[in-house]
């Protein structure tokens, strides 16, 4: 039973501890360590040795992979490569290795026999370098695809980046004419829209609707976008860009149409005049067979992202991770 409980999450570990431990008259704690230490056969755990840095678990390999980092502790990074036919359970876990120096990680993917690395078809990844070589020195004969939620995120970071500039220049504005009124010995008194926000605060409600499709806005998230692109129509250009590019994505099954449709979304973006969009585009001009990729199977990144969160639900049940070797052994008997 101590066995099955450890497997669970880290709250309902310690509670049933505690509740077992009551009832033969010991402290949990104790009963806790009696069990890392003699019941659980962590110290016999043939990857012990290794496990600070890395762990490797062959067997778990599938056709189609992703590849993703996430912190732990202190934000120190692990490089994560999972099976998607797992799904997020068993079985998903293929390696976590230390740090995410391309190198490092390679070395330990490099003891996964050929024969099972050459049976990999495709794996996806976000557009950082190291992941891309990564995968083309250890999977050398999968096709590498960039997740298109990495690449709708920079449009939406872009469009943030344009209102958090706007609310900067309303507050400083707003400070002006406070400065002023206290001068004239007059009261301030701010400008009230006719949704009840300031302009400041209009700006700063806006952030979450800046996400959605409009499709999703509620009636109060309307109204706020109707009157934010009436005063700031770069706001409503930056949006619309974003949102043409999510239908690409979403609305696309064909890789030439795919590359028609971005090729035109191009144009427009070059015609915005938008600093920050025109560097996406010069970011994705780099990148775009790989994203281009995303359309044969329309394959994301989405589960190597979910594994991540229920890595970070499972350490936040753990208040945090003081025995990594000891965390990763208990992460391995749920995902490996």
């Amino acid at each position: 039973s101590l066995h099955l409980i450890s497997a669970g999450p880290s709250s309902r570990w310690n509670s049933s501890l505690n509740t077992i431990a009551g009832f033969y008259g010991v402290k949990g704690k104790l009963l806790q360590r009696q069990y890392k230490d003699h019941l659980s056969e962590f110290n016999s755990w043939e990857q012990k040795s290794h496990a600070n840095n890395w762990l490797l678990f062959p067997e778990n390999m599938g056709k189609y992979l992703s590849i993703d980092e996430t912190a732990f502790t202190n934000g120190e990074l692990y490089t994560i490569v999972t099976n998607k036919a797992a799904k997020g359970k068993k079985g998903a876990l293929i390696a976590m290795v230390k740090g995410t120096k391309a190198e490092n990680v390679i070395r330990i993917l490099l003891k996964i026999p050929i024969g099972k690395r050459n049976k990999v078809k495709e794996v996806t990844l976000d557009m950082a370098g190291n992941m891309g070589l990564i995968v083309k020195k250890s999977f050398p004969r999968a096709s590498k695809v960039i997740d298109r939620f990495h690449v709708q995120k920079l449009a939406t970071e872009a469009i943030q980046e344009i209102r958090i500039k706007h609310r900067w220049e309303a507050i400083d504005k707003e400070n002006d004419a406070i400065e002023y009124t206290r001068k004239k010995g007059i009261l301030y008194v701010p400008k009230i829209l006719d949704n009840g926000d300031t302009l400041k605060q209009l700006l700063a409600r806006s952030r979450y609707l800046l996400f959605k499709n409009p499709r999703k806005w509620t009636q109060s998230q309307n109204q706020r976008a109707e009157m934010l692109f009436q005063i700031y129509p770069d706001l409503k250009k930056a949006y619309d860009l974003s949102q043409n590019l999510s239908w690409i994505f979403e609305n696309t099954k064909d890789k030439t149409v795919g590359l028609s449709r971005l090729a035109r979304w191009y144009e427009k973006v070059r015609q915005s005049g938008f600093k920050s969009f025109n560097s996406i585009v010069r970011t994705m001009s780099i990148h775009y067979q790989n994203i281009l990729n995303y359309f044969d199977n329309r394959s994301t990144n989405a589960s190597a992202e979910s594994f991540n969160a229920k890595i970070k639900a499972f350490r936040a049940q753990f208040r945090g991770v003081r025995n990594i070797p000891f965390f990763l052994f208990r992460l391995s008997n749920i995902f490996a």
